[in-house]
């Protein structure tokens, strides 16, 4: 049995029975780890701020666990090289950029050329790809929209990211010292296909 399948079925099952608060969803932290569900106040070292901004969609493909919609939070300067790539791809080229051992494998055969991505100023939004599953339970205003826009595209369309993958919304950020993670409270707008 699959031990990363089971535990996904279990945070899920625990989400739904236990009436999760709108922070309990999957917190990808690239790769494929999986961070367990954030309670949705904030620590005392945390600043917690509302924003408006594009987050890019995403079908995470995941085995026992239909109806996941992946949105994510892509840091503007490595956007461009994360158009026609995974979520897991984007994350590997966001890690070899502020990893401080580019010799590492997982950064040796890139598709994209190291020494010509740009450095993150050090105040950016997010530090960091960041990246959620909801599923259709999450309280997020007008979640609706996002499911249907997400049901009307067309067959492998959303399996890389693309520009015409892109909505509009409002989120909480919560940023520690050491991270950034975000909520999505509101959906304020979808593209067509």
């Amino acid at each position: 049995m699959n031990t990363g399948r089971w535990s996904l079925r279990l945070l899920i099952a625990m989400a739904v029975v236990c009436g999760a608060p709108p922070a309990i969803c999957l917190h990808f932290q690239g790769g494929d780890e999986i961070a367990l569900a954030q309670a949705s106040l904030p620590l005392p070292h945390e600043n917690t701020f509302e924003l408006q901004e594009s987050l890019f969609v995403q079908d995470p493909h995941l085995e026992g666990a239909k109806g996941g919609i992946q949105v994510l939070w892509i840091p503007q300067p490595i956007q461009k090289y994360c158009l026609g790539k995974t979520a897991k791809e984007c994350s590997t080229i966001d890690y070899c950029i502020r990893t401080t051992n580019k010799n590492v494998s997982m950064c040796q055969n890139l598709s994209v050329d190291l020494t010509r991505l740009p450095a993150y100023p050090p105040e950016i939004r997010p530090r960091r790809v960041l990246s959620v599953i909801y599923f259709p339970v999450a309280p997020v205003q007008s979640m609706g929209s996002l499911r249907k826009f997400f049901e009307s595209a067309p067959k492998g369309t959303l399996d890389r990211l693309s520009a015409s993958a892109r909505i509009k919304a409002r989120i909480k950020v919560i940023r520690s010292s050491d991270d950034d993670q975000f909520e999505l409270l509101e959906v304020l707008a979808v593209p067509s296909f």
